[in-house]
């Protein structure tokens, strides 16, 4: 029978298999391993990763939550750098983008291997609501300022939205050196910025 592990220990070692697992995860996608292979990289049973979790979507979610929570305590520190809005969005716009290409395997986990039953993980709906507060919590300021006009929720998806697409075609290889990505992202925030000014 098992000995009993004290909470620390319990801690240490789900951290352990997360670290494991997202290297996995991000190198052969939610298919590609099992958690006997796991187990067998950690240097365990084959049954002790079922100690600390259900299930194979049960360790991707833990590991997404993290990933999500490393992204927002980024984001939420270079907010508090900065007092006036224009210089916290940008604090911010930065904060994103070294966590893109810093953590590049992260960042392909918490966008581009979604669970289709996440809600049944609360933890990582917790840590997606956190992140995703971090990047739109600038653009009222903004509005209030009249720098911009519109719906704050909708302006900060909208920039969200075009940073992301950027990111994701700088990782995959597909941008070039006519259309690199400083050159994409300084045209897109200022069109966005344009577009979104007051009339």
């Amino acid at each position: 029978m098992p000995r009993a592990l004290s909470t620390n220990e319990i801690s240490d070692f789900r951290e352990r298999l997360c670290d494991a697992a997202a290297t996995l995860f991000a190198a052969r996608g939610r298919e590609g391993f099992s958690l006997r292979e796991l187990a067998a990289e950690l240097g365990v049973s084959a049954m002790t990763p079922y100690r600390y979790f259900k299930d194979k979507d049960d360790i991707l979610a833990a590991v997404r939550a993290r990933a999500f929570n490393r992204f927002a305590e980024l984001l939420e520190a270079a907010y508090e750098t900065k007092s006036d809005p224009v210089s916290r969005a940008n604090a911010v716009g930065q904060a994103y983008l070294r966590f893109a290409f810093a953590e590049p395997a992260s960042y392909r986990l918490m966008f581009d291997l979604a669970q289709p039953d996440e809600a049944h993980y609360p933890e990582l709906v917790r840590a997606t609501e956190r992140a995703r507060a971090t990047m739109t919590r600038h653009v009222p300021a903004l509005v209030a300022r009249g720098i911009f006009a519109g719906d704050p929720e909708l302006i900060g998806h909208v920039f969200w939205s075009a940073i992301h697409g950027a990111v994701v075609l700088k990782l995959a290889g597909k941008l070039t050196d006519e259309c690199d990505f400083d050159r994409i992202i300084a045209e897109t925030f200022r069109a966005l910025s344009a577009g979104f000014a007051p009339r």
